[in-house]
């Protein structure tokens, strides 16, 4: 068994905001290895296709700079505990925005925690810039043709922009 620790960062990623590639960088710094986790989660109806999502975020953690050694990104359709099992992670990294997450993500690692004792779930509190994100309302500002872009990159704010356009045009 290796002495690296992996973390695994699962999430839809439907699009990546800001607030994701900061839970990004600070995971990455805490463990040997991050496993970001592109959740296919089809019952989201999510406005990216699962390919689309994992090359995002490969492409912004390009643009961040980070080791491409250090951070895998990987699509997954599977129970998350089996992922992290696959990928031999030993712990599973959560992001906090708010009291509400705390009590879904609460109620997630104690359910992970019957079913995978051996994998530990660490919470990361959202920095105070990016606690108000969400992909859901990143997209239904986009969707309406809002301002989104304090809440991801350019390179994600043009993607959402194409996907309108396509919206447009069926």
């Amino acid at each position: 068994m290796s002495d690296n620790i992996i973390a695994l960062y699962p999430g839809t990623f439907d699009p990546v905001t800001n607030g994701h590639l900061d839970i990004i960088q600070r995971a990455a710094r805490m463990f040997d290895c991050l496993v970001v986790g592109v959740a296919m989660n089809a019952g989201k109806s999510p406005l990216f296709s699962i390919e689309e999502r994992v090359s995002m975020i490969k492409s912004e953690l390009l643009e961040l700079e980070q080791d491409p050694e250090k951070i895998i990104v990987e699509g997954f359709d599977s129970l998350l505990v089996s992922f992290a099992k696959e990928k031999q992670a030993t712990v599973i990294i959560r992001g906090l925005r708010a009291v509400s997450d705390f009590d879904y993500e609460f109620q997630m690692a104690s359910m992970n925690a019957q079913i995978a004792p051996d994998i530990e779930t660490v919470c990361l509190m959202a920095s105070d810039k990016h606690q108000f994100i969400a992909s859901s309302l990143v997209k239904e500002i986009a969707k309406l043709d809002g301002d989104v872009s304090k809440f991801v990159s350019p390179g994600v704010l043009e993607k959402l922009k194409e996907k309108a356009t396509e919206r447009r045009a069926n």
